[in-house]
């Protein structure tokens, strides 16, 4: 894998952390409730703490990083959709839109790490981010559960 091949596909990874990040942020904003407040910030906050040590590996490669998400790539990621959800400020359809957010990153992760040529020392990276993309997950989709009762 050059290093290029290696910096596009930590750049999809950069802009899926970026998406996460304004969906939370958006999110965070909208609903009234402090828990969900306090789960949305936090995950805002390891969306952008993830595109950072992401956005470091592609510059160690001698590339330069994506700046930011992008709009088709958001709406493809789920990330829209929270934006009609907190319309309603319904706490529910605001998880939903979370965790469809987060079915895309998992999906996209999964994807980049069936790649066999991706180096060692990324995959270690993207295996962690992976494993914090799956608990941002979980932690949404339990919370979708409690509030759909």
């Amino acid at each position: 894998m050059t290093r290029q091949d290696t910096a596009s596909l930590l750049n999809e990874l950069i802009e899926t952390s970026h998406d996460g990040e304004k969906g939370y942020a958006k999110a965070a904003k909208e609903v009234d409730d402090p828990q969900l407040k306090s789960v949305f910030v936090e995950g805002a906050m390891r969306c952008r703490e993830g595109a950072r040590e992401l956005e470091e590996r592609v510059r160690a490669l001698g590339m330069q990083p994506t700046t930011g998400g992008s709009v088709s790539g958001a709406m493809h990621r789920g990330w829209v959709g929270v934006r009609s959800a907190v319309s309603t400020r319904d706490a529910k359809a605001i998880l939903e839109e979370c965790e469809r957010g987060e079915d895309y990153a998992k999906a996209r992760y999964a994807q980049v790490l069936e790649d066999d040529d991706l180096p060692a020392d990324l995959r270690e990276v993207v295996e962690r981010q992976y494993a914090g993309v799956v608990q941002n997950h979980d932690r949404v989709r339990n919370l979708r559960n409690t509030f759909a009762r």
